[in-house]
């Protein structure tokens, strides 16, 4: 079921629900120029289980595109909030980011606290943005996507995003439709939105030491687009973390071993209180 919210600052944010309405909620935070449907198969077999809800970020996807704003972490923590109020989640969530949605759901937990949250899950992410901020180091598939990436020529920014494209779906092994939906997503998202959310500095390393609720982090270790000391820097910070790194694997893990990736988060849901 797709549903709109709209959030303190105006803007329209799209999710879509999916699975049993009594089930634990599991918030599905998307990356950088991705979309909802990121997340392919595996979001379906999570919906077996629980009440999965997949948020379109401010910018990408069906949601709003504001002109500005991306620099703002409370817009962004303001956004999840919104998604939250709109369900009546008022205690027992997961959030699970992927990439850029790990520094949103940090965001939210800067802003919000951990109140309606159990536990929250960092794939291929990280927590903070910025030069020389810690935990926030570029990968060089995302190096070399810059600046073509931010073109408003398409073919330029083809050659920009297909690097980033394939490090996100396992380094071109063929896994199908739910691969080419990243390129899609990359592509679809405006590129004054792709360029904008490059432009924030956010250091939200006392929000990890002060978590009160289990973390897991999932992370390849030849990741090019998120470097896996990224993960090990959220892993190091927060007090009660469980890390599983994953040998020889990149960033988008949900695509390149789906049942891996569902069995992980699973287990890590099913364990809390």
């Amino acid at each position: 079921m797709i549903r709109e919210v709209v959030s303190a600052d105006g803007t329209s944010i799209v999710y879509r629900v999916t699975g049993p309405a009594d089930a634990r909620p599991l918030i599905l935070l998307h990356g950088w120029a991705g979309n909802l449907l990121n997340w392919g198969a595996a979001a379906a077999e999570l919906a077996q289980r629980y009440r999965v809800v997949a948020v379109d970020l401010r910018g990408h996807g069906y949601s709003g595109a504001p002109e500005t704003g991306y620099d703002d972490p409370k817009n962004w923590a303001a956004d999840v909030a919104a998604v939250l109020a709109r369900e009546e989640i008022q205690t027992g969530a997961v959030l699970l980011g992927w990439s850029y949605g790990g520094i949103v759901l940090t965001d939210y937990l800067t802003a919000y606290g951990t109140g309606a949250v159990a536990g929250v899950v960092y794939c291929g992410s990280q927590a903070n943005i910025g030069r020389d901020v810690p935990g926030a180091e570029m990968g060089s598939a995302m190096r070399q996507a810059i600046p073509d990436a931010f073109s408003d020529r398409a073919g330029r920014a083809v050659r920009g995003l297909s690097a980033f494209g394939s490090s996100g779906t396992g380094g071109g092994v063929d896994k199908g439709p739910d691969a080419q939906r990243l390129f899609g997503g990359s592509l679809s998202t405006p590129p004054r939105v792709r360029k904008a959310l490059f432009y924030r500095t956010v250091d939200n390393t006392e929000t990890l030491r002060a978590l009160d609720i289990p973390v897991l982090v999932l992370h390849g270790t030849e990741d090019p687009v998120v470097p896996i000391g990224n993960g090990r820097y959220i892993a190091a910070t927060a007090p009660d973390v469980r890390a599983s790194y994953w040998e020889g694997a990149q960033h988008g893990l949900f695509i390149e071993d789906a049942d891996r990736f569902v069995a992980e988060v699973s287990g890590f849901v099913d364990a809390l209180n």
